[in-house]
């Protein structure tokens, strides 16, 4: 199993607005760089694109704490298992602190192999999260 942190990005806006913003997959579609994605198809709780080189990748949300917690799994064919989770934090009035975390069950190799287009998946989460308008 290989586990990937994103930095710990700042929002300025209450936890409650985030959250209600990213635990809505029909929001979600500002969060993934449009150049990365093509044909996205969501509902509240999934969402369905195609990444080049990579093919269609199906998202759902698995747990959801609010204000606090997004989680959510592959939903689809795709043989890899894995988990991204989303923490949310308040720190103080309109100034909160957001975390991405993925943990994909793979071998080692492979883990090594993925290690850097997972961090900057997490890392880019974190970057359009914090730039978005809630």
């Amino acid at each position: 199993m290989s586990r990937i942190e994103s930095r710990i990005g700042i929002i300025r806006e209450s936890d409650e607005k985030i959250y209600k913003f990213l635990s809505d997959f029909n929001n979600f579609r500002n969060v993934i760089p449009e150049e990365q994605v093509k044909n996205w198809e969501s509902t509240g709780d999934t969402c369905k694109f195609d990444v080049e080189g990579i093919g269609s990748v199906g998202l759902k949300i698995i747990e959801k704490e609010p204000n606090k917690l997004i989680k959510m799994t592959g939903d689809g064919d795709k043989p890899v298992p894995f988990t991204v989770w989303i923490q949310i934090k308040e720190v103080a009035e309109k100034d909160s602190r957001i975390k991405v975390t993925a943990e994909v069950q793979i071998n080692p190799l492979m883990a090594s192999m993925l290690k850097g287009p997972l961090q900057k998946f997490v890392d880019t989460l974190v970057t359009q999260a914090e730039a978005i308008k809630y």
